[in-house]
Protein backbone atom coordinates (compact mmCIF):
# COMPACT_ATOMS: atom_id res chain seq x y z
CA UNK A 1 0.00 0.00 0.00
CA UNK A 2 1.29 3.37 -0.99
CA UNK A 3 1.16 6.05 2.03
CA UNK A 4 -0.25 9.38 1.13
CA UNK A 5 2.58 12.06 1.61
CA UNK A 6 3.23 13.87 4.87
CA UNK A 7 6.54 14.86 6.52
CA UNK A 8 6.40 11.95 9.12
CA UNK A 9 5.55 9.40 6.52
CA UNK A 10 8.43 11.18 4.03
CA UNK A 11 10.65 11.40 7.25
CA UNK A 12 10.49 7.47 7.57
CA UNK A 13 11.05 6.52 3.82
CA UNK A 14 13.81 8.64 3.69
CA UNK A 15 15.65 6.97 7.31
CA UNK A 16 15.50 3.71 5.61
CA UNK A 17 18.12 4.37 3.45
CA UNK A 18 21.38 4.39 5.17
CA UNK A 19 24.19 6.78 4.38
CA UNK A 20 27.17 7.90 5.68
CA UNK A 21 27.63 10.74 7.67
CA UNK A 22 30.62 13.70 6.87
CA UNK A 23 31.79 16.48 8.85
CA UNK A 24 32.42 20.09 7.20
CA UNK A 25 34.95 22.19 9.17
CA UNK A 26 37.10 24.92 8.27
CA UNK A 27 38.72 27.76 10.12
CA UNK A 28 36.79 30.69 10.37
CA UNK A 29 38.73 34.01 12.16
CA UNK A 30 40.85 31.74 13.32
CA UNK A 31 38.21 29.20 15.00
CA UNK A 32 37.05 25.52 14.00
CA UNK A 33 33.45 26.11 12.66
CA UNK A 34 31.92 22.57 11.60
CA UNK A 35 28.73 20.63 10.33
CA UNK A 36 27.73 17.33 10.50
CA UNK A 37 25.56 16.09 7.50
CA UNK A 38 24.03 12.54 5.50
CA UNK A 39 24.15 13.45 2.74
CA UNK A 40 27.46 13.13 1.23
CA UNK A 41 28.08 11.38 -2.18
CA UNK A 42 30.18 10.67 -4.91
CA UNK A 43 29.54 13.16 -7.91
CA UNK A 44 32.43 12.89 -10.47
CA UNK A 45 35.71 11.06 -10.66
CA UNK A 46 36.66 13.59 -13.52
CA UNK A 47 36.71 16.62 -12.44
CA UNK A 48 36.82 14.63 -8.55
CA UNK A 49 33.80 16.23 -7.22
CA UNK A 50 31.25 15.47 -3.90
CA UNK A 51 28.18 16.80 -3.00
CA UNK A 52 25.92 17.29 -0.08
CA UNK A 53 22.60 18.81 1.04
CA UNK A 54 22.13 21.34 3.36
CA UNK A 55 18.81 22.87 4.45
CA UNK A 56 18.24 26.98 3.92
CA UNK A 57 17.47 27.14 7.87
CA UNK A 58 21.22 26.17 8.62
CA UNK A 59 23.17 28.68 10.51
CA UNK A 60 26.70 27.33 10.51
CA UNK A 61 26.91 26.65 6.45
CA UNK A 62 26.81 29.96 5.54
CA UNK A 63 29.72 30.70 7.76
CA UNK A 64 31.47 28.06 6.01
CA UNK A 65 29.83 28.50 2.38
CA UNK A 66 32.40 31.60 1.08
CA UNK A 67 35.45 30.23 2.42
CA UNK A 68 38.25 29.00 0.04
CA UNK A 69 38.94 25.87 1.57
CA UNK A 70 36.52 23.24 3.56
CA UNK A 71 37.69 19.98 4.84
CA UNK A 72 35.53 17.04 4.40
CA UNK A 73 36.21 14.13 7.07
CA UNK A 74 34.44 10.66 6.56
CA UNK A 75 33.37 10.24 10.21
CA UNK A 76 34.69 6.50 11.26
CA UNK A 77 32.07 4.45 13.37
CA UNK A 78 33.73 5.68 17.06
CA UNK A 79 32.59 8.75 15.79
CA UNK A 80 28.84 8.97 17.39
CA UNK A 81 29.64 10.99 19.57
CA UNK A 82 31.55 13.52 17.63
CA UNK A 83 28.61 13.41 15.10
CA UNK A 84 26.03 14.65 17.70
CA UNK A 85 28.33 17.18 19.09
CA UNK A 86 29.04 18.69 15.32
CA UNK A 87 25.46 18.42 14.60
CA UNK A 88 23.86 20.43 17.85
CA UNK A 89 23.01 24.03 17.58
CA UNK A 90 24.79 24.88 20.46
CA UNK A 91 27.40 24.55 22.62
CA UNK A 92 31.39 24.11 21.76
CA UNK A 93 31.13 21.69 18.65
CA UNK A 94 34.66 20.44 18.98
CA UNK A 95 34.21 19.40 22.37
CA UNK A 96 36.55 15.89 22.77
CA UNK A 97 36.65 16.23 19.23
CA UNK A 98 40.59 15.88 17.93
CA UNK A 99 41.38 17.99 15.12
CA UNK A 100 43.73 18.62 12.30
CA UNK A 101 44.41 21.93 10.55
CA UNK A 102 45.82 22.41 6.99
CA UNK A 103 47.61 25.92 5.94
CA UNK A 104 44.75 26.91 3.65
CA UNK A 105 42.27 26.68 6.49
CA UNK A 106 40.57 23.32 6.44
CA UNK A 107 39.65 21.51 9.27
CA UNK A 108 39.60 17.81 10.04
CA UNK A 109 38.49 15.65 12.41
CA UNK A 110 41.28 13.23 13.43
CA UNK A 111 40.38 8.89 13.21
CA UNK A 112 38.23 9.66 10.25
CA UNK A 113 38.23 6.87 7.46
CA UNK A 114 38.46 9.64 4.66
CA UNK A 115 39.49 13.33 4.44
CA UNK A 116 38.86 15.39 1.57
CA UNK A 117 40.02 19.34 1.10
CA UNK A 118 37.58 20.69 -0.98
CA UNK A 119 36.23 24.19 -2.26
CA UNK A 120 32.45 25.02 -3.25
CA UNK A 121 32.00 24.36 -7.12
CA UNK A 122 28.17 25.01 -7.58
CA UNK A 123 25.12 25.44 -4.81
CA UNK A 124 21.81 24.46 -6.54
CA UNK A 125 18.60 24.62 -4.48
CA UNK A 126 16.33 22.42 -4.13
CA UNK A 127 13.05 22.69 -1.97
CA UNK A 128 13.92 22.87 1.47
CA UNK A 129 17.62 22.24 0.68
CA UNK A 130 20.33 23.30 -1.37
CA UNK A 131 22.92 20.49 -2.89
CA UNK A 132 26.53 21.91 -2.46
CA UNK A 133 28.69 20.88 -5.15
CA UNK A 134 32.26 20.73 -4.01
CA UNK A 135 35.69 20.17 -5.66
CA UNK A 136 38.06 17.81 -4.40
CA UNK A 137 41.68 19.62 -4.18
CA UNK A 138 43.43 16.91 -1.94
CA UNK A 139 42.55 13.59 -0.19
CA UNK A 140 43.96 10.65 2.22
CA UNK A 141 42.36 7.89 2.52
CA UNK A 142 42.91 5.52 5.81
CA UNK A 143 42.51 1.97 5.49
CA UNK A 144 40.85 -0.04 8.17
CA UNK A 145 38.75 2.52 9.38
CA UNK A 146 35.08 1.65 9.24
CA UNK A 147 32.56 4.41 8.29
CA UNK A 148 29.84 5.59 11.03
CA UNK A 149 26.11 4.83 9.28
CA UNK A 150 22.93 6.89 9.84
CA UNK A 151 20.03 4.61 9.37
CA UNK A 152 16.68 4.80 11.04
CA UNK A 153 17.35 7.87 12.18
CA UNK A 154 20.51 6.87 14.36
CA UNK A 155 24.22 6.23 14.29
CA UNK A 156 25.05 2.45 13.40
CA UNK A 157 28.51 0.76 12.55
CA UNK A 158 28.67 -1.52 9.29
CA UNK A 159 28.32 -5.41 9.85
CA UNK A 160 29.95 -8.05 7.24
CA UNK A 161 28.02 -10.74 6.24
CA UNK A 162 29.35 -14.07 6.11
CA UNK A 163 28.74 -16.19 3.20
CA UNK A 164 27.64 -19.45 3.30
Amino acid sequence: MIDVLDQKVLREAYAAFPSGVVALCALVDGEPVGMAASSFVAVSIEPPLVAFCVQHTSTTWPRLAGLARIGVSVLGESHDRAARTLAARTGNRFEGVTTEVTEAGSVFVGDSSAWLDCSVQDQVTAGDHDIVVLRVHALHAVPGVEPLVFHGSAFRKLRQLTSD
